[in-house]
This record gives structure tokens, C-alpha cells and sequence, in this order.
């Protein structure tokens, strides 16, 4: 797992661009302005990034593509909100647990936040799954893009995430 950079933006393009159908059967599609407007997007993430309100992290296999992206956004008063999302021929084989738990301790150590929240659509089981397995806990429910969710969340960051 790498914290984002200017020389991600082609491997992640190409991450979202492959991945468009798969994410949108889970999470509401971005748009065809996402990918129009992608390098300006990309530059301003990073200018977010360098402002300390949001971490954006990429996992990359031994290739150099993109097949994960796990981010802390809205970090304030020791919080950030933790999204996620992997690619389809990384789903189901522990990649995200792996991640995500990789993410709540950088979210500790690295950034000096103390709890996380997350949400997920009720149909979205993977998602779930991945949140309850690093100890989210559910605190009630949310609209996502007009479709019912969960909100999760996990605090305080604990010392050792539960295995799974």
C-alpha cells in the first residue's frame, strides 16, 4: 500500500475505468465527468492530501496496477471517514480485510486519528463484511446515493485489529 501520488494518476484511471460496471453494481456511479475530468480531480485530491484534511492510498500489485484504493477522508478532531474499494479480480480473497486493516493502523500511528467511520449499502455484503471483520461496529442507518446503508464505526482505533 503506497499513500497517493501524481504518478499514480494513469494506474488509477485505468483502476477505475476497468472496474466502472463492478462498482456501480455496489456504489453509485461516479459519472462520465469523473473520467473527463480526472487529471484536475486527481491534482486537487492531492492538493487535499498535502493540506492534511484527506489520505488517499493505492494498492499495487507486483505489476504496478492498481487494486484497491483505501482512503481517509474529512480527518478532523482526531476522525476520518474510511472509504473503499477493490477491484473485481481482487474481490473476495481477503484483499480488502487486509487493506483496510493495514489503513485503521496507519490511521493510528501515522495520522494521529483516534476513530474511523465508514458506511455501506445494505446490499453491498462484501463491504460489510470487510467493516465487521476489522471491528466496525453498526451505529444505524444511512442513505447512499438514495439506496439504504449502514453507518459503522470503529473507536476507538484499537493497538491490534482482530484477525480473520
Amino acid at each position: 500500500m503506497e499513500r497517493l501520488r501524481a504518478e499514480h494518476a494513469d494506474a488509477v484511471l485505468a483502476f477505475e475505468r476497468e472496474n466502472r460496471a463492478w462498482f456501480s453494481r455496489w456504489v453509485p456511479d461516479r459519472g462520465d465527468s469523473y473520467f473527463a475530468d480526472f487529471t484536475d480531480r486527481h491534482t486537487r485530491l492531492l492538493d487535499e492530501q498535502a493540506a492534511g484534511r484527506d489520505h488517499f492510498h493505492v494498492l499495487l500489485d507486483e505489476t504496478g496496477a492498481v487494486v484497491g484504493r483505501f482512503n481517509l477522508v474529512d480527518a478532523a478532531d482526531g476522525t476520518a471517514e474510511l472509504g473503499f474499494r477493490v477491484a473485481e479480480r481482487a474481490a473476495g480473497r481477503g484483499v480488502a480485510t487486509a487493506a483496510v486493516r493495514r489503513v485503521c493502523v496507519l490511521a493510528r500511528e501515522e495520522y494521529g486519528l483516534w476513530g474511523l467511520r465508514a458506511a455501506a449499502g445494505l446490499a453491498n455484503h462484501g463491504s460489510r463484511r470487510v467493516l465487521e471483520r476489522t471491528g466496525f461496529t453498526p451505529v444505524g442507518e444511512v442513505l447512499l446515493g438514495g439506496e439504504r446503508g449502514t453507518a459503522f464505526v470503529l473507536e476507538p482505533l484499537p493497538v491490534a485489529l482482530p484477525e480473520p
